[in-house]
């Protein structure tokens, strides 16, 4: 209930925003704005995970020759699942993510159900496998658009580090703490894009 009372006006206030966010994705890439990879949710059901698109084409493809050349980039690959300087991110894509305005779809699986407004990071299968005896915690909670990890310097964290912050909030989940990171998470991204 909490979720909708959040996702249904934030979707309404949002709306004239992501119509010119996918205008300009539109006109600078002549693709669809729109995005949807696959991730895992409440008890282990996938679900479309819908973002604004921020990628070059044949990202996936310019990943694997990355990596391939460069060690430096497949160690950092390999601790946190993220590049700090990911030559896939096109510049605009660079803006929506360093003001997490390409998460803004993921209003839609909040109302769809997929996710909750606060919740563990939605993660791909192949993460998943790697958060070992956490995973279970993981598929007991809807993931979410914000969280403990985020409010945490998500930027900055380490992939098993993740893994703990995500299995530490749905061990220790209260209403109170949901409300806490809530009254956090403008904070967080203020942080982000000032360090981002």
């Amino acid at each position: 209930m909490m979720d909708l009372g959040i996702a249904l006006p934030s979707v309404l206030v949002a709306l004239p925003v992501m119509a010119l966010i996918a205008s300009l994705i539109l006109i600078t890439t002549g693709r669809s704005p729109f995005f949807a990879h696959k991730r895992v949710g409440f008890r282990g059901y996938p679900f479309p995970c819908y973002k604004f698109q921020t990628m070059v084409p044949n990202a996936q493809e310019a990943l694997a020759k990355l990596l391939a050349s460069d060690r430096d980039a497949a160690r950092e690959w390999a601790n946190r699942r993220k590049l700090r300087h990911d030559p896939r991110v096109t510049r605009l894509g660079w803006i929506l993510r360093k003001c997490s305005l390409d998460e803004l779809p993921q209003l839609i699986n909040v109302l769809k159900g997929d996710m909750s407004c606060i919740g563990p990071r939605p993660v791909t299968t192949e993460e998943l496998e790697r958060y070992g005896a956490g995973a279970g915690a993981y598929m007991s909670a809807r993931p979410g658009i914000t969280g403990l990890w985020q409010v945490t310097g998500r930027s900055n964290m380490d992939f098993p580090t993740r893994v703990s912050i995500d299995q530490g909030y749905v061990q220790n989940w209260s209403l109170l703490g949901d409300i806490r990171i809530l009254a956090k998470t403008p904070a967080a991204v203020l942080r982000i894009m000032e360090t981002g």
